[in-house]
């Protein structure tokens, strides 16, 4: 989520790993000091409702971000010259189920990915299972603790740690787990609960879900996403009584 710095591999390989996780600087100054504030466009950051689905969207203030919501699962964005965002749509809360998603995302050559993201609190754990990454393997510095098949391709599991940094109930010490999948796509089916099992085999244990969303996450780049989410077997939105609403970053 908004946490989430992504590095190129020569500058994380001059920063220790108690320093960086997957790529991300834990001085987070600029965004606490409001540094290099860009000038807003598109909708407001913030986490909420839309269309019937929840939605997060968070920046550092730096480059220039247009995130647009969109109609049901559907969101848009276009990024310039960024220090970090990450945006998405999905649920609230999350947890096992079969999503499929589809769009179009530019960030093969550039520091990107795209990821289904989530949280859970007690144990408070941030996960990704990443679909596509580009400049940056966000897998580097680390070591493989597993590996699960699923929906047509490998994804490599890790753990890593993040100690007193910003997390969904301030700042806290927590454990990200991740699923990185090898052949890279933009657009399928992906069953989560493979890989909370998988995870959970690894002694990776997951709490109490709060949201998960299918997110772009951009780091130091320029490029732009268009995609759209929805849970396989469920017809409608999943939030047809939630009004559309929005309330302010932790």
């Amino acid at each position: 989520m908004r946490f989430s710095f992504l590095l190129t591999a020569g500058l994380a390989a001059a920063i220790p790993l108690d320093e960086q996780i997957f790529g991300r600087p834990v001085d987070l100054g600029s965004k606490l000091h409001g540094e290099e504030r860009r000038t807003a466009r598109g909708d407001p950051e913030g986490n909420g409702f839309h269309s019937g689905y929840f939605y997060s969207y968070w920046s550092d203030g730096r480059g220039s971000v247009d995130y647009r919501n969109q109609a049901n699962g559907t969101y848009k964005a276009t990024w310039t010259n960024v220090g970090n965002w990450v945006g998405g749509k999905g649920w609230n809360p999350g947890g096992p189920k079969v999503v499929q998603y589809n769009g179009t995302w530019s960030g093969r050559n550039v520091n990107s990915y795209l990821a289904l993201y989530g949280w859970t609190k007690n144990a408070l754990i941030e996960y990704y299972i990443v679909e596509s990454y580009g400049s940056y393997n966000p897998s580097s510095g680390t070591s493989r603790l597993g590996t699960v098949n699923s929906d047509g391709s490998d994804y490599d599991i890790y753990r890593t740690q993040r100690v007193n940094q910003p997390s969904i109930v301030g700042r806290a010490t927590f454990y990200q787990f991740w699923s990185v999948r090898r052949n890279h796509r933009v657009g399928g089916t992906i069953t989560i609960a493979n890989h909370f099992a998988a995870w959970e085999k690894s002694n990776l244990k997951l709490g109490t879900h709060d949201y998960m969303i299918l997110a772009t996450e951009g780091y130091g780049s320029s490029g732009s996403s268009a995609i759209t989410v929805k849970e396989v077997g469920v017809e409608g939105v999943p939030y047809p009584n939630e009004p559309d609403s929005r309330r302010d970053n932790n």
